[in-house]
């Protein structure tokens, strides 16, 4: 666990890769050059969010594999991919096979549960199994499995003059089950990620649990998201050495035009009333946006008790900004807010 303002050691991002319906490749073709941008500014690592039947990334692997012959150092990641949309064994030859073409930089984040509008969607998704689909920790398990090499079947060698079969998964790429990732909102699942042995993603939401939640009073989400870490890491096998990254929504404004931060300002003030009460039945409370100069923000995350708990990040972009809204606010995460956090840019 890394002492109060000790300096950040690895700086990431999240983009869900927004496109417009009729010029979808446009969209793409943003991303990557995010990512691109990303790499030469410094950071350590990308992320992309899974965005079924909207106007995001659903590929998140395939634009992984794209960028991964675009870049050189930068390592790439999903948070997260909800296993409910995947096959264990197919999703870890995708996983293996981007892994290994990427060089090893591969950090595949994933979540488990119910897909969202499963009553709507499950006739398309599985309409001759929906009854029978398991969306427990046991699915993320089996990805696991596959990803580390064990056994997938009972069946191995040659099958003929030229079939030839493995026992595991292939291809097996080697180092990429310690990059696994879990996204954890709850004290339960992150409780469940440290027992695997994964590492945690932690994001701008929490679940409260229900004794944390009273009438009239804001449940205090920085507090809940460092109780969530710090249970994480007494149930891993590599206890305080065990990673984690938060995953905050932050907009630095250094150079930013009068324009842009009039945007922002109404973003955030449209977005703030969400952060005060707990919603639905299972509790969920996003994080308050942080918004101001990389000095403001900075002071901002080190009173954040989720955040002096970790050592790596990976700032979420706001998800409906421009391309060059992006453009300004990786800018200035890389050097100026960055910095004020004790992180060094990785220079290629």
């Amino acid at each position: 666990m890394p002492a109060p303002g000790a300096p950040l050691k690895k700086l990431g991002f999240l983009t869900i890769g927004l496109f417009d319906r009729d010029r979808p490749a446009d969209g793409h073709t943003s991303t990557l050059e995010i990512i691109e941008l990303g790499e030469r500014l410094g950071f350590d690592s990308a992320w992309l969010r899974h965005r079924h039947l909207q106007y995001g990334i659903s590929s998140p692997i395939a634009v992984m594999a794209a960028a991964s012959q675009r870049t050189s150092r930068i390592e790439l990641g999903t948070a997260v991919t909800p296993l409910a949309w995947e096959n264990p064994l197919r999703l870890a030859e995708d996983l293996a096979t981007v892994d290994l073409l990427s060089g090893g930089r591969i950090n595949p984040g994933i979540s488990v549960g119910e897909p969202m509008r499963w009553e709507s969607v499950r006739s398309s998704l599985y309409p001759d199994t929906s009854d029978a689909e398991d969306f427990s920790y046991t699915r993320a398990e089996r990805l696991i499995r596959f990803i580390s090499g064990e056994p997938a079947w009972g069946f191995s060698g040659k099958d003929g003059v030229v079939e030839e079969f493995s026992e595991r998964v292939e291809p097996h790429s080697p180092g990429l089950r310690e990059r696994l990732w879990y996204g954890a909102g709850s004290l339960r699942s992150a409780q469940w990620a440290g027992s695997a042995g994964l590492n945690l993603l932690t994001s701008s939401v929490v679940l409260v649990p229900p004794e944390q939640r009273h009438e009239g009073e804001a449940p205090d989400f920085a507090q809940i998201q460092a109780e969530q870490i710090r249970a994480f890491r007494a149930r891993h096998p590599l206890g305080e050495r065990a990673r984690v990254s938060q995953g905050l929504v932050v907009i630095p404004t250094d150079s930013a035009t009068d324009a842009q931060r009039e945007k922002y300002r109404r973003y955030v003030e449209e977005r703030t009333p969400r952060t005060l009460t707990p919603q639905g039945p299972r509790g969920f409370l996003p994080a308050k946006d942080l918004l101001g100069t990389s000095e403001q923000i900075a002071a901002a995350l080190y009173a954040h008790a989720g955040f002096r708990e970790v050592e790596e990040v990976a700032f979420a972009l706001p998800f409906s900004f421009s391309h060059e809204d992006y453009v300004q606010i990786l800018t200035d995460i890389a050097e100026h807010l960055g910095p004020a956090l004790g992180w060094r840019p990785h220079r290629s």
